[in-house]
């Protein structure tokens, strides 16, 4: 054996064994988590994007709200690059708690919870029915236009809808390569909040 073919051996080798070593996808929301209509759930992602938003402040980089759709409690949360099949838009989702927090794409997560369940219920059932609106994903990052909207716009004004202003925190202006936009809402706003409560870090 050459060493040149030695070398592609040994590297394909490598490439096998770390294939194998890798452990399938599973959600590391605590079994039993403690959910209700209308928590904010907040999760650290693994992606290219979720690290810029950051590079922003703070550990989380992406926020839905819990929801009742016939019975279940799903999540309803605005994102890009998780298309549910070919052709499929950037948009407003609705996925289970445990795919939400599935290990490729979430790192660490908390739930947090406003005082006032009623109003919390109102603005998850504001949040399903933009969901099924079908609402396309907002890359402008314009929370003065809500035909689309980003996650954590889509958070905030569901509760605003109520009258009710979940994130008590200052917006934040971007200034990073490929990501220049200013008045943003980040997700780790909603973990600074006076106004919501810790259910559950994970």
């Amino acid at each position: 054996m050459t060493k040149r073919s030695w070398l592609i051996t040994v590297c394909i080798s490598l490439l096998v064994a770390v294939s194998c070593s890798k452990e399938p996808p599973h959600s590391i929301l605590p079994q039993g988590a403690d959910l209700q209509c209308g928590d904010i759930v907040l999760r650290e992602g693994t992606s290219i994007e979720s690290h810029a938003v950051m590079m922003g402040g703070g550990a989380y980089s992406h926020v839905g709200i819990v929801v009742d759709s016939a019975g279940q409690l799903m999540i309803v949360h605005a994102v890009p690059g998780e298309a549910d099949f070919d052709g499929d838009p950037a948009r407003v989702k609705l996925d289970k708690p445990e795919t939400f927090f599935l290990s490729d794409r979430a790192t660490s997560g908390e739930v947090r919870r406003y005082h006032d369940a009623n109003i919390a219920q109102r603005a998850a059932r504001h949040a399903y029915a933009i969901y099924k609106r079908h609402t396309l994903f907002d890359n402008d990052y314009n929370d003065r236009d809500t035909t689309q909207m980003y996650c954590s716009e889509l958070v905030e004004y569901v509760y605003k809808c109520e009258g009710t202003d979940v994130c008590d925190v200052q917006k934040h202006d971007y200034q990073l390569p490929g990501f220049m936009h200013d008045g943003v809402r980040i997700p780790y706003d909603f973990a600074e909040s006076k106004q919501l409560k810790t259910v559950i870090k994970f």
